[in-house]
């Protein structure tokens, strides 16, 4: 009798989240780890590598379907992918509005455009957004746009260019377009078996975050850990965990959802006050 196929395990971006999530998340499985950064790619697969894993890597553009396609399948050839985590974007500090906008809203709807050919019963994809996504108040226009545009005519949109027309904008409404094109896959995915969601961090000292602190930003994000109920920011780790939960078995009955992970700081009243002001 031939061998059931391996499960594979596919993560989009090697920083941070996208590493702590592989390791979190490996149990034994093959990774297939991608990232725009060779340099930054190597670096994350060798500490897998270091602690027994086995990665196969792969340089993807995620704002070019086609490199997320073909990524995508390598993963489906070399097994049954039952897990998938999207962790690429950029910041405001690392981009221009339309650069964030082409990674970090593109780049998600290629992700859950390219992997729903692919997976299969039990399968699921969770995305890394942010609860930057509050910071946006997209019309009721705008978000049936961004939730179900073809994904050659995303970005054609006169409000959403307004929208964004600053690195920081364009971070939000970014973030806010990632849930509702997920909540607007749920239907495929689960036509397919398949579950999707989201994980909302705040503040998480991943590298980009660090780079974010030495730009005019930094105060509103020290005032957010500052204005926190938990009073700290949080941990690559912390935010796998809940990775984690979403990926497993206790989420079975969870699909089209957003978890946010951030100390409490949405809830709180001096958070919603902060946001409001950014």
């Amino acid at each position: 009798m031939p061998s059931p196929p391996r499960s594979v395990l596919a993560v989009i971006g090697s920083g941070g989240i996208g590493l702590a999530s592989a390791r979190r998340l490996a149990r034994g499985r093959p990774i297939f780890l991608a990232d725009a950064s060779e340099k930054n790619l190597e670096a994350a697969a060798k500490s897998l590598r270091d602690t027994g894993n086995e990665v196969e890597t792969r340089l993807v553009d995620v704002s070019d379907f086609r490199s997320v396609q073909t990524f995508a399948q390598a993963a489906a050839g070399a097994g049954r992918v039952e897990t998938v985590v999207h962790t690429a974007g950029l910041s405001p500090a690392m981009a221009a509005p339309d650069r964030i906008l082409a990674v970090d809203l593109v780049g998600t709807a290629n992700v859950i455009e390219a992997f729903r050919d692919v997976v299969g019963p039990g399968s699921t994809l969770t995305c890394v957004a942010s609860i930057a996504r509050f910071g946006a108040a997209p019309s009721k226009e705008l978000s049936e746009h961004l939730a179900t545009a073809p994904l050659d005519e995303l970005l054609v949109n006169d409000e959403l260019q307004t929208a964004a027309s600053s690195a920081a904008s364009a971070y939000s409404i970014s973030k806010a377009a990632n849930l509702l094109r997920v909540q607007a896959a749920v239907r495929a995915w689960s036509a397919k078996g398949a579950r999707i969601n989201t994980v909302s961090p705040g503040v998480i000292l991943t590298s980009m975050v660090r780079t974010e602190l030495t730009t005019p930003s930094g105060a509103t994000i020290r005032a957010m850990i500052e204005g926190s109920p938990l009073r700290r920011a949080g941990t690559a780790e912390e935010i796998a965990n809940a990775v984690a939960f979403l990926a497993g078995p206790d989420a079975s009955f969870v699909t089209g959802t957003d978890l946010v992970v951030d100390g409490g700081f949405i809830p709180g009243s001096q958070g919603l006050a902060a946001m409001k002001q950014e």
